[in-house]
C-alpha cells in the first residue's frame, strides 16, 4: 500500500510539473517553429541581396552557412531559456562544452580558419579548373569546411578547407591565357627545317592558337632513336584544349603528308 502512495505521489507531482511547465514549453514551439521559419525567410533575402548584387558565388555560399549555423545557434539558445534554464547556467554549459567540442574538433575548426583565408585571399572562385591534393576539376562550392570540385568524370570531390589552404594549389583559370607544351620525335633521317615549318604553319591556321605570343618551335633533345621538337603556343582559356588536341591530330597528319617519319620504340631479338 505503502508503495503505490509512493508511485501516486510522483505521478500527482510529474502532473503538477507538466501543467506548470506547459505554457513555457507551448511558447519553446511557437519560438522554434516561427524562429526556424524566420531563419529560412532570411536566408532567402540573403540568397536575393547576393543576385542582385553580383557577387562573388564563393563568397554567397560561405556568407549563408555562416549566417544560417549562427542563426540556428542563436535561436537554440532561445528555446532552451524558455524551458526555464538559467542563462549564467546555460553559458557555462556551453563554454564547457564549446572547450571540450572545441579540443575534439581541432580538424574542423583548421577547415573553418581555411575557408575563411579562402574567401580573404581568393586563390580561386566558383568555375575556376584547379590541380589540388592530387585531384583536378572544377570548383562547385565552397561552405565553411570543404570546398567540392567536379572532375573530369563528373566525379564529386571533397577536399578539407585546412588541407586545401595550407598546401600548393594550380588555378588554370587565373590567367586568361594559357600556354601548350608538345613534344615531337622525328627520325634522324627526316628534315628538321621541314618539320619545323609544319608545326608553325600549323598553329598559324588554326583559330583557336594566338599570334601573340609567337608559336615556338626548337628542337629539345637528341634522343636514342629521334630527334626530339617542342612545340609552345598560346590559347584562352576556354579553348585550350581544342586547340591541344586538334594540333596534335593535325601533327600526324601533315607528317604523314609530307613523309616526316616519326619513330616508336622497336626491339630487336637476336637468336643465338
Amino acid at each position: 500500500m505503502k508503495q503505490f502512495t509512493d508511485y501516486q505521489k510522483h505521478i500527482d507531482n510529474f502532473i503538477n510539473w507538466f501543467w506548470d511547465a506547459l505554457p513555457n514549453l507551448i511558447m519553446a514551439i511557437i519560438l522554434l517553429i516561427v524562429g526556424t521559419y524566420l531563419i529560412r525567410f532570411i536566408n532567402r533575402m540573403i540568397r536575393k541581396f547576393f543576385e542582385a548584387k553580383d557577387y562573388d558565388p564563393s563568397l554567397e555560399t560561405f556568407t549563408q552557412s555562416l549566417i544560417s549555423i549562427g542563426l540556428k545557434i542563436i535561436l537554440f539558445v532561445l528555446v532552451i531559456t524558455q524551458l526555464g534554464v538559467q542563462s549564467s547556467s546555460l553559458v557555462a554549459i556551453i563554454g564547457a562544452a564549446g572547450l571540450a567540442i572545441g579540443l575534439a574538433l581541432q580538424g574542423s575548426l583548421s577547415n573553418f580558419a581555411g575557408g575563411v583565408l579562402i574567401l580573404l585571399f581568393k586563390p580561386f572562385k566558383i568555375g575556376d579548373f584547379i590541380s589540388a591534393q592530387g585531384v583536378d576539376g572544377t570548383v562547385r562550392e565552397i561552405s565553411i569546411f570543404t570546398t567540392k570540385l567536379t572532375t573530369f568524370g563528373n566525379q564529386i570531390a571533397i577536399i578539407p578547407n585546412g588541407q586545401l589552404s595550407n598546401n600548393n594549389i594550380i588555378n588554370y583559370n587565373a590567367e586568361e591565357t594559357r600556354r601548350d607544351k608538345i613534344d615531337i620525335g622525328i627520325g634522324y633521317g627526316s628534315n628538321i627545317k621541314t618539320a619545323k615549318d609544319i608545326l608553325l604553319d600549323i598553329c598559324t591556321q588554326h583559330k583557336n592558337i594566338l599570334n601573340e605570343p609567337n608559336p615556338e618551335v626548337y628542337v629539345g633533345e637528341l634522343g636514342d632513336s629521334s630527334v626530339n621538337l617542342t612545340l609552345r603556343f598560346w590559347a584562352n582559356n576556354d579553348v585550350f584544349w581544342a586547340a591541344h588536341f586538334y594540333v596534335i591530330e593535325e601533327i600526324k597528319n601533315r607528317f604523314d603528308v609530307e613523309g616526316i617519319d616519326i619513330p616508336f620504340p622497336q626491339r630487336v631479338i637476336h637468336q643465338p
